[in-house]
């Protein structure tokens, strides 16, 4: 064992020699550190600070083949090796950092700060276990990302990351809150987070069809109240499984978007519960929650009841529904099961087979035709279709795939405008009111950061709307519509709207109270507009 002193003196020297080597010295400097966290426990958690230092460098245009990514992957096989046979967890801060490739499977760790890392590659948590609070807010997972079997003893928050590969959580334990939902956060007025809130600087944007860099930013709210990261949740472009996973806390994704299957089979549920989207799959999952437990929100066409006989005691050794390795608490559990009270909607919209999520919508349409009080769960559900992102650019030449998906957007669409229209004397619109459906009052839209083609809501009536960092491609059409409330944008230029086509609000009122000016501050338009004049 080496002085501790020593140690660290020459844990510092190394580091300094890691952040200004290249090549081959790099190397021979992050392999030192190594020999010293192996050497002495007691330097373990200079020799990862100095890791981590290098890993958060400023990494702009660092690709997984780029010339700078050999070290970086060299730095993460260090950074595993000293987390791994770990008798006790090492805190790391990765805060911004850029990792190639990172393998921290079966790693300890203990507070562990992620958040607007930019991971490269293929990721892999596997079997990780986090002692202390996860935050990987804002992050962005490019490859592959593997969370198979980690362990979240306090809270992980995934607000705001986004996932633009398949991903999984299969069989992940959450101890605390499981923050997927919508990016937010309460500050006391001298709680020191608010030196550094505007120094936030996320990895960038560049998702398709959205133009907004500052989307993803904090914004702050009043004076020293709260600071909001945008107004989505985490985002999954690929498919991505929780299947086994358990959520002892809360499991929050509000506002969580999933561009593919999201399959929740077996999973396993403690607490409140806020899990909406379409795309959803909760095939014997379970929810031992209770009534003091709220909110609790399933997808349409899922809800909780007792199970058949047998199916609600309490697990053995093999955990919920033979999940291996987790054991139930007492008490029973409640299994998730098809909906009867919205048939004959059937969860059509979570089907890959985009013939099927047609005859969805049309069933949807019908169903809410037929019954008024089932009317805004069925807009909230084609709402979240419509948020769910896309992988591809919706604009120039589309494959017949690319534009069958569109045409589905565009058919969701006018379900809701068709149904929004009061009648015949609202606008003499070519789309308009001859459809014979009944007018759906009071209805609120909620198609924050949604993806909308050739939308035209011209003549509709609607209680409130949320377009916020909505983005509208080829025409669209507000003109004769009358909204109690409208938001485009969060505050100042901040999650602002964008029009890339032609757009008309003749004779619109986006707010009962707020001039249109005001409504559609710092919203940009990218093609000819026209603003409705204040009545």
């Amino acid at each position: 064992m080496v002085d501790d002193a020593a140690g660290v003196e020459e844990c510092g020297a190394v580091g300094q020699r890691v952040l200004a080597a290249a090549g081959g010295q790099r190397e021979g400097a992050l392999r030192r550190l190594a020999q010293l966290g192996a050497a002495d426990p007691a330097l373990r958690q200079e020799a990862v600070d100095a890791v981590c230092a290098y890993l958060r460098t400023p990494s702009e245009g660092v690709r997984a083949d780029g010339p700078d990514a050999d070290d970086r992957r060299a730095a993460a096989r260090v950074l595993a090796g000293l987390l791994r046979p770990a008798v006790a967890a090492v805190g790391v801060d990765l805060a911004g950092a850029t990792l190639v490739d990172a393998d921290l499977g079966g790693c300890a760790l203990a507070g562990a700060r992620f958040d607007d890392a930019r991971f490269l590659g293929t990721t892999s948590f596997a079997g990780a276990r986090f002692a202390r609070e996860a935050i990987f807010a804002r992050a962005l997972f490019y490859g592959e990302a593997c969370f198979d079997d980690a362990e979240f003893a306090a809270d992980a928050v995934f607000g705001r990351a986004r996932f633009r590969g398949p991903a999984s959580f299969a069989g992940a334990v959450f101890g605390g809150m499981a923050w997927f939902g919508r990016g937010e956060e309460e500050l006391w007025e001298d709680d020191p987070a608010w030196e550094t809130a505007e120094e936030v600087r996320p990895a960038e944007w560049g998702e398709p069809n959205e133009d907004d860099p500052d989307w993803p930013v904090a914004v702050l709210m009043g004076d020293y109240q709260e600071w909001t990261e945008g107004g989505d949740g985490a985002r999954f472009v690929g498919p991505v499984s929780f299947r086994r996973a358990r959520f002892t806390g809360p499991a929050w994704f509000y506002k969580a978007r999933f561009g593919a299957e999201a399959a929740f089979g077996r999973a396993w549920f403690g607490g409140p519960v806020h899990l909406d989207q379409p795309a959803v799959d909760l095939s014997d999952a379970r929810w031992a929650g209770s009534a003091d437990d709220e909110p609790v929100c399933w997808p349409l066409g899922w809800t909780s009841e007792l199970g058949p006989d047998g199916a609600n005691e309490p697990a053995g050794p093999q955990g919920p529904s033979g999940a291996e390795g987790r054991t139930a608490p007492d008490g029973e559990a409640t299994v998730l099961v098809p909906d009867s009270s919205v048939a004959p909607y059937a969860r059509q919209l979570a089907d890959p087979d985009p013939d099927v999520r047609r005859v969805g919508l049309r069933v949807l349409g019908e169903l809410g035709d037929a019954r008024p009080e089932l009317r805004q769960r069925v807009v909230d559900a084609v709402c979240g279709y419509l948020r769910a992102p896309l992988p591809f650019p919706v604009t120039g030449e589309l494959t017949a795939a690319q534009a069958g998906e569109v045409e589905l957007r565009r058919a969701a669409q006018r379900l809701l405008a068709a149904r929004l229209r009061p009648g015949p004397g609202a606008l003499d619109a070519p789309a308009g009111p001859a459809s014979g459906f009944a007018h759906w009052a009071g209805m609120s839209l909620s198609l924050c950061g949604a993806t909308l083609v050739d939308l035209d809501l011209s003549g509709c009536v609607v209680d409130y709307a949320d377009f916020t960092a909505a983005q509208f491609h080829g025409v669209t059409r507000f003109d004769g519509s009358t909204f109690e409330g409208a938001v485009f944008r969060l505050g100042g230029p901040e999650g602002r709207a964008s029009f890339h086509g032609d757009v008309t609000f003749a004779g619109a009122r986006l707010d009962r109270f707020r001039a249109p000016v005001e409504v559609l501050g710092a919203v940009v338009f990218h093609a000819t507009h026209d603003l409705p004049t204040p009545s």
